[in-house]
């Protein structure tokens, strides 16, 4: 069914306007919220991935190889880049225009009327009410599974209301530590509230305090010995090609001779093998056997942009999401092996970050693979302004630019970049799918948005008039 494009972007126009007023770890509203949606979320059981990097990929390679298999498979992840409906899929294809306004306005009259009652105590956030959307969609869908990706942490998270059969873990670092602790013990106690009793758990390379916790958490949990990258799910014989990757995978009683996939960048093997070992555990779970044409089948065809994604050849292009020291350093090692002879001098980068971002660490990681940095502030009224950005870059890059935007700023890193130079562009969610938004979906509202603020979210009310910015 269509929509008419002025109701859709109000509708999204007034679900932006709810990220001001930022995160609100708890599952009561979601709770409130599903209940009143008739728990569509009990139609069907869940892959849940959570992580510090790396979940989104893993997310969506399990998605595939679930659909690859016949199951009508959702997957939920975040944040969007080119269009808020990318967050919402159903073996690929993203949720309608119309079903987004159609379920953003249940929703909303369904919050007030909890609120009228006495149920909820404010309006729901921008991030519970796309859970909801999502997970009301996939039951009106008649989905098989959903793969459902964690906003932040994963015990208080929003998306904590699965009947999920196998919880994935790719990575533990520190990160988020206002509302995730500041170890990274505390932070695994947190990731780790995705499993419940029964569950199958599938755990990355976590570092040693981290594992310990997540350890004791399965231990008590039961429901077997988790498969954990580099023991029971074994990558082998990986082999670069010009446009991507191939490997064997080694699971509990399969071995995967030969898998490959069109991603770049070292990382995105290991989330490929996390992939498959969920998708493996959830189809053991569920009465089907795993086919490994269809796994091989699957990656092969997985598409994931914004995540070392190579948008131009010579001089090569690039664009990455990278936001923290960690994944800035993974995307830097992997562009060392896909491009090892890449001339420094003859290299740019176009960075934008927000704020609160450890900008020094993240430029350091950056810093050995070109002389020239072109900085512009990301449209988020928490991007960090360029102004700023110069000055913690000074003394890393030889030259240093500023760019009144993104577009004037890739067009300018392009020129300084020589014929044996690359160009990343990389430092925010913001900054990538700005880029790609003008290229791919100029009409969809932009992913920017007016900056948190600390008061709590307004109670819900009567409707607004549409078509109010946020």
């Amino acid at each position: 069914m269509a929509v008419d494009p002025e109701r859709y972007r109000a509708t999204l126009d007034q679900l932006f306007r709810r990220r001001r007023f930022g995160l609100r770890p708890g599952l009561e509203i979601e709770r409130a919220l599903l209940d009143g949606l008739g728990n569509p979320q009990r139609n069907y059981p869940a892959v849940h991935v959570t992580g510090s990097k790396g979940k989104g990929s893993v997310a969506m390679m399990t998605a595939a190889i679930l659909s690859a298999h016949g199951l009508r498979t959702g997957l939920f992840t975040s944040p969007h880049l080119a269009s808020y409906r990318e967050r919402i899929r159903r073996d690929g294809r993203t949720i309608g225009p119309a079903a987004v306004v159609d379920g953003i306005d249940r929703i909303e009259r369904l919050a007030r009327t909890l609120e009228e009652e006495g149920r909820i105590d404010r309006n729901p956030t921008f991030f519970e009410v796309t859970t909801a959307l999502a997970l009301d969609w996939f039951a009106r869908q008649e989905v098989d599974a959903a793969v459902v990706e964690v906003g932040i942490g994963g015990r208080l998270d929003a998306t904590n209301v699965l009947d999920a059969r196998v919880g994935v873990i790719t990575t533990i670092e520190l990160e988020h530590t206002d509302l995730l602790g500041p170890t990274l013990g505390a932070i695994a106690e947190e990731k780790s509230g995705i499993l419940h009793s029964g569950m199958r758990a599938v755990l990355g390379d976590l570092p040693p305090e981290a594992a310990e916790v997540v350890r004791r958490v399965t231990d008590r949990l039961g429901g077997g010995i988790p498969w954990r990258l580099g023991r029971e799910v074994v990558v082998g014989d990986r082999e670069l090609s010009e446009e991507g990757q191939s490997f064997s995978l080694t699971l509990p009683g399969l071995t995967l001779p030969r898998l490959e996939i069109p991603l770049l960048g070292r990382f995105q093997v290991g989330n490929a093998a996390l992939a498959v070992a969920a998708a493996a555990r959830f189809l053991d779970m569920t009465g089907t056997a795993l086919v490994p044409a269809a796994v091989a089948a699957s990656l092969a065809r997985v598409r994931w942009p914004g995540r070392l994604d190579r948008i131009a050849r010579r001089p090569e292009l690039f664009y990455d999401v990278a936001h923290t020291p960690e994944s800035a350093r993974a995307v830097a090692e992997s562009l060392g092996e896909i491009a090892p002879l890449a001339d420094r001098s003859a290299s740019a980068i176009l960075f934008g970050c927000l704020r609160g971002k450890d900008v020094d660490r993240i430029l350091d990681a950056l810093a050995p693979l070109a002389d020239t940095l072109v900085v512009v502030r990301v449209r988020s009224g928490r991007g960090l302004p360029g102004s700023e950005l110069r000055v913690a870059a000074a003394g890393r890059f030889p030259r240093i630019v500023e760019a009144p935007d993104a577009a004037t700023g890739l067009k300018l890193a392009r020129a300084a970049t020589g014929p044996d130079g690359i160009t990343l562009a990389t430092g925010s969610d913001y900054l990538i799918g700005e880029l790609l938004r003008a290229r791919d979906a100029p009409d969809e509202p932009d992913l920017s948005d007016p900056g948190t603020e600390t008061a709590p979210p307004p109670r819900a009310a009567a409707p607004r008039p549409r078509g109010t910015g946020g």
